[in-house]
């Protein structure tokens, strides 16, 4: 008798353990704060930009944002083979809306213009534009005298040298005091800049 009770126990044992649930246990969980870290696009900006004149594939590019001239250029497809792209600042950061114009030889006239100087590019005043933004000279930062044509960051420290150490340009003309800046430069950036 013994041993049919033990064997009604086992069964039972094992039939309760096979009819056993799984309860759902609830986890607290506290919930991220607000302020938790971004999430990181994995798309970079893309800006637009229209290179024309002298490159491959004119018209409208999309290069990824702190893109420089050079990088709109190569998006267009590069440049042809009677194309100058003059004294443009190929290490220029490209903004977006920006426009790139490429020259060829014997009228080189590169240029980079934009809808703004806070966008630190300069609009170039060549045929067809009508409103051209000009740069202060006794108030342009280092920043918006690299966008100037003919002027790369060296050439906008010397402006900014020359300025620290005589005062205020009383003159546009006295642009040509400063180092590196002769006849041509002067002639391509003057129509960019006022005192």
């Amino acid at each position: 008798m013994v041993a049919v009770l033990v064997v009604s126990g086992l069964l039972w044992a094992g039939w309760s353990v096979v009819q056993t649930r799984t309860l759902p246990v609830a986890v607290g969980v506290t919930p991220a704060p607000a302020t938790a870290t971004p999430t990181v696009s994995a798309t970079p900006t893309l800006l637009v930009v229209h290179v024309l004149g002298r490159v491959r594939t004119p018209g409208l590019v999309r290069v990824p944002e702190g893109a420089r001239v050079a990088d709109a250029i190569a998006a267009a497809g590069g440049l042809t083979e009677d194309a100058d792209p003059g004294e443009l600042n190929l290490a220029a950061v490209v903004p977006d809306g920006s426009q790139i114009i490429i020259g060829a030889r014997g009228q080189p006239q590169g240029e980079v213009r934009s809808d703004g100087i806070a966008s630190g590019v300069v609009p170039g005043g060549g045929t067809g534009s009508s409103a051209s933004v000009v740069i202060n000279l006794n108030t342009a930062t280092l920043a918006q005298l690299d966008t100037l044509p003919g002027v790369g960051a060296v050439t906008a420290q010397r402006i900014l040298d020359w300025r620290a150490k005589h005062g205020k340009f009383a003159k546009v003309e006295q642009l040509q005091e400063v180092e590196g800046i002769g006849p041509k430069s002067y002639a391509d950036i003057a129509p960019h800049v006022r005192v």
